[in-house]
């Protein structure tokens, strides 16, 4: 752990880690990896997009395009997954759910084969409620962007 401008910079976490973090399992789990980790303020989830995700075969099966809905849902996982290892074991036995989404665009399509990276950004924290900016990247281009609130229950 390296500290760098009074915020904690963590180790990257693999899946197994990011499971035990937050609850989603397949087909649902949609971040493979964490990393550039600053404890609660930001993160970089991954997601390694392939042809063998389910909702390829109904969208679209002539030309595959994942859902804009589930890039935003995998910003949400990545920011869900950053709160629960900020807080540590104040999280334990908790769940994030979703509050709003606003401001959302979604700019290119992502295919099979891309490297989905989702950069969130804490913008707000009181008590139980975070406001997250989202930006989905593709090679160097933002292909989706939206801001999110959730809240921490148990």
């Amino acid at each position: 752990m390296i500290m760098t401008e009074d915020v904690e910079k963590l180790d990257d976490i693999d899946i197994n880690r990011i499971k035990e973090l937050i609850p989603h399992r397949y087909p649902m789990l949609l971040v493979d990896k964490l990393c550039d980790i600053h404890k609660g303020d930001k993160a970089v989830g991954k997601k390694g997009v392939t042809i063998n995700e389910p909702f390829f075969q109904g969208h679209f099966p002539e030309k595959p395009v994942m859902p804009g809905v589930l890039i935003v849902e995998a910003m949400a996982q990545s920011a869900a997954a950053l709160v629960m290892l900020s807080l540590g074991e104040e999280a334990e036995g908790k769940l994030v759910y979703f509050m709003s989404i606003d401001a959302v665009k979604f700019r290119k399509p992502v295919e099979p084969g891309d490297m989905l990276e989702l950069h969130v950004k804490k913008e707000q924290n009181r008590r139980n409620i975070w406001k997250f900016s989202g930006k989905g990247i593709v090679d160097g281009q933002v292909v989706a962007e939206a801001s999110f609130k959730a809240m921490i229950a148990t």
